[in-house]
């Protein structure tokens, strides 16, 4: 008996979001027999065009609890029973990935079909800012006539490097990657033109945006890993694995985040950051802040410092100023709910699920490549929010995670093109309570209070009054007095296929 094997992928029944290999054996008498379908079933594989072929590889071996490695360890056989070859790089210092996707050439990178981060999000946030803050040109964020810097409006801004200046940290956790010595000042960023040490090889071959072939993939190895729960729908690498090997694809927005001035009394400054997840001032700023002092501690630090940062109870003057979204724009109402004493009151949700039909309508206007374009500049409307806030946050996706299931907006989209502005304005110690036990609750409705404002828009800006919190960018500690923001819709693809619950 001649016997070949097929390696399949299956469902579970009780968790629709997470897959298992399963393995098939056939047989037959005659080896003619058994060649033939062997040829047939790989002619058929071959011509899934969508399957990669070639990936780069970045491991962090210090994620989470320091599991990168093993977890590599554990899906590198089903990269080798897919047939795709991988370089992998693991990783001994803090910007070392963000190092090498900046140095890479574009010819090297055309020739994978994807890059892969083993590690937490704030490791695949390392490794995505290395390719955009080096290859992507667009406009700086619009901003309101008085919020000043408005001579630089119509400037292209492309991050080009020159010399690399990453310290080599011994920090670089998931939930803190350490790029805050390779900032970028103004002086860094400018158009990018073909003499700035660019051979002609490289110049030949371009890199697009948002790029058709070139996924990124995430194999979860951190402490939140929202990223994948948003994309997949759980934290399960094997299932992560599968997604990259079988090809599958899904868009992801990402916001460019322009600080412009890092305290009320220095200079102007600009710096550039991308996010795919999440970007939040106040309590989610002081959260990282508190939890450095504690890393003997591990993940679990992260409870303690968030448990002392509640106590405290701090809230910042600051002004948000967020471009109006018509009901029309995207179908559904954009503004706060208000709701009798500040009592939660049930909401509509369309979540983000398996073939999304808000991801997958094709935009009317605002393509990727220029989020809000020129013409329409003039007709944008601006809304301000001015007061004291426990805290602002701008999602870019749910942020699903173990400690909030449904994430900060239940009905945030993978690629709607829209961000979601939280503004908590001060309350009461014990409202905010409720506001934070709505979240850990699957079901909850945390935005529905009335000292919650809740806002769709495509782009907003932010300058703090008097005392100053920090900002967490995807995990990332970065200091903005001033700073504005905008959304590019489906910027970069994703080895996912969103999640099915």
């Amino acid at each position: 008996m001649f016997r070949f094997t097929i390696h399949c992928v299956q469902k579970s029944k009780t968790q629709p979001s997470l897959w298992t290999p399963a393995v098939y054996t056939f047989g037959h008498r005659d080896l003619r027999t058994c060649q033939m379908w062997v040829a047939r079933i790989n002619t058929f594989i071959n011509m899934e065009a969508g399957r990669p072929k070639s990936l780069l590889v970045f491991v962090n071996p210090r994620s989470g609890k320091g599991n990168g490695c093993r977890t590599w360890e554990v899906v590198a056989p089903i990269f080798r029973q897919a047939r795709v070859q991988t370089k992998v790089f693991v990783t001994c210092r803090a910007g070392q990935a963000f190092d090498m996707m900046v140095s890479i050439s574009n010819r090297e990178l055309n020739s994978y079909d994807g890059v892969l981060a083993v590690g937490g999000d704030g490791f695949f946030n390392e490794i995505l800012n290395g390719l955009l803050l080096s290859r992507h040109k667009a406009p700086y964020p619009p901003s309101p006539k008085d919020f000043g810097h408005s001579h630089y409006k119509d400037e292209i801004t492309l991050v080009h490097l020159k010399d690399k200046c990453i310290d080599p940290s011994e920090q670089n956790e998931d939930q803190s990657p350490l790029l805050s010595t390779s900032e970028l000042n103004r002086s860094q960023i400018k158009n990018l033109r073909p003499e700035d040490n660019i051979g002609q090889s490289d110049r030949e071959a371009d890199f697009p945006f948002p790029n058709a072939r070139f996924r990124f993939g995430l194999i979860p190895a951190g402490s939140t890993d929202a990223i994948v729960m948003c994309t997949t729908g759980t934290r399960d690498p094997i299932t992560s694995a599968l997604h990259i090997v079988l090809g599958k694809r899904i868009s992801l927005d990402i916001a460019q985040i322009v600080r412009w001035k890092a305290t009320i009394t220095s200079k102007e400054e600009m710096s550039v950051r991308y996010a795919a997840s999440f970007a939040g001032y106040g309590f989610y700023g002081d959260v990282i802040t508190e939890s450095e002092r504690y890393r003997w501690m591990g993940p679990k630090r992260y409870d303690f410092a968030g448990t002392k940062v509640f106590l405290r109870h701090s809230s910042y003057e600051a002004e948000v100023a967020y471009v109006e979204v018509k009901k029309d724009e995207d179908g559904t109402a954009g503004f706060r709910t208000k709701s009798f004493w500040g009592l939660p009151r049930k909401s509509e949700r369309v979540a983000c699920r398996v073939k999304c039909n808000v991801c997958n309508a094709k935009p009317a206007q605002r393509p990727a490549e220029a989020p809000i374009n020129e013409p329409h500049l003039h007709e944008l409307k601006w809304l301000k929010s001015r007061g004291n806030f426990l805290s602002v946050g701008a999602a870019v996706i749910s942020c699903r995670n173990e400690k909030a299931p449904d994430g900060l907006v239940a009905d945030a989209h993978l690629s709607d093109g829209f961000l979601h502005l939280i503004l908590i304005k001060d309350c009461p110690r014990a409202f905010y309570l409720w506001h934070l036990t709505q979240l850990a609750r699957k079901g909850g409705n945390p935005l529905n209070f009335d000292f919650v404002e809740h806002h769709k828009t495509l782009a907003f800006t932010f300058t703090s009054i008097g005392k100053e919190s920090i900002w967490n960018v995807d995990g990332e500690l970065f200091p903005a007095h001033q700073l504005s923001a905008q959304v590019f819709r489906g910027l970069v693809s994703l080895f996912a296929d969103g999640p099915d619950v």
